[in-house]
């Protein structure tokens, strides 16, 4: 495997991870374990996307990082 690959494999365990974990009830969509791991997730998915030049995936990424980069906002608003 090389780095691309490498890339697409820990950015969509990283999401699965936040998946299960939420589905096994160790975490919730609220929490910030949950957000994080899908906004680095989606992030690291989406740049390996963009090494392979994939724009399906690059969009679904791209906007899976974005929704989860809101709700982390978010999430730090509701710290104030």
């Amino acid at each position: 495997m090389n780095t691309t690959d490498w890339l697409g494999f820990i950015g969509v365990f990283l999401i699965l991870l936040a998946y299960i974990l939420n589905e096994l009830g160790k975490t919730t969509n609220k929490s910030l374990l949950f957000i994080l791991l899908n906004l680095i997730g989606a992030s690291i998915a989406c740049l390996a996307s963009i090494l392979l030049d994939y724009l399906p995936f690059i969009i679904l990424e791209g906007v899976w990082a974005l929704v989860s980069l809101n709700s982390f906002i978010n999430y730090l608003k509701q710290l104030k």
